[in-house]
């Protein structure tokens, strides 16, 4: 399985970290050992001082597609649920100055925390869900699908063209503002249309 994450798809997000807004979907991978299951703990990982969590609304592939045509993209998937990318920002800075790749600040093992997932026809419409993070009892993130500059059959239509979707992969599609560092004792909550749906300890 793939996991495809979504850059800069918030205009806020992007403004906090002085980034210009995309005209088309940037995407990154992460590999299958970067996910992080409900309820588990994060363990902040030794080459990094200042990883920033980032809540995001995702959705799951259920069938095989290639150049995926927008107008038929809803039917690439059935379930959606919420994640936290979990991002060494001090990492990414650090290659986005040198012009590395910065893999190392996003793909590493247990960056990717996957939540519970909600049958797609449970919500009346997936353009308008309401999620949200809260770090120690406080609400430090929140934003609704209808502030994403792409839409979710818009992304799976774009991603489709570079690469097959397949069943079981995993799209990230990018996080409002109000990313913040964590650190060691800091519990996680998230939440979709009102449900607690992913929950973890920073240790």
């Amino acid at each position: 399985m793939k996991i495809i994450c979504i850059g800069r798809n918030y205009a806020d997000h992007a403004t906090e970290l002085n980034n210009p807004l995309p005209k088309t979907p940037l995407f990154f991978l992460k590999p299958d050992s970067a996910i992080l299951k409900n309820g588990a703990p994060f363990f902040i990982p030794e080459h990094s001082d200042e990883i920033h969590h980032e809540i995001e609304l995702i959705v799951k592939i259920n069938r095989i597609g290639k150049h995926i045509e927008p107008k038929f993209a809803h039917k690439y998937y059935n379930e959606i649920g919420i994640g936290i990318d979990f991002t060494a920002r001090d990492v990414q800075e650090e290659c986005k100055q040198k012009g590395w790749p910065w893999e190392i600040a996003k793909a590493f093992d247990g960056s990717a925390l996957i939540g519970k997932y909600y049958k797609k026809d449970l919500f009346s419409n997936p353009q308008e869900l309401n999620f949200s993070l809260e770090k120690n009892e406080k609400l430090v993130q929140s934003g609704n699908s209808n502030q994403m500059i792409f839409d979710f059959n818009t992304i799976i239509s774009y991603v489709s063209r570079f690469f097959t979707l397949k069943i079981g992969d995993v799209i990230f599609t990018g996080t409002p503002a109000g990313v913040s560092r964590v650190q060691r004792g800091d519990t996680l909550v998230g939440y979709l249309e009102g449900r607690e749906s992913l929950k973890t300890k920073i240790c």
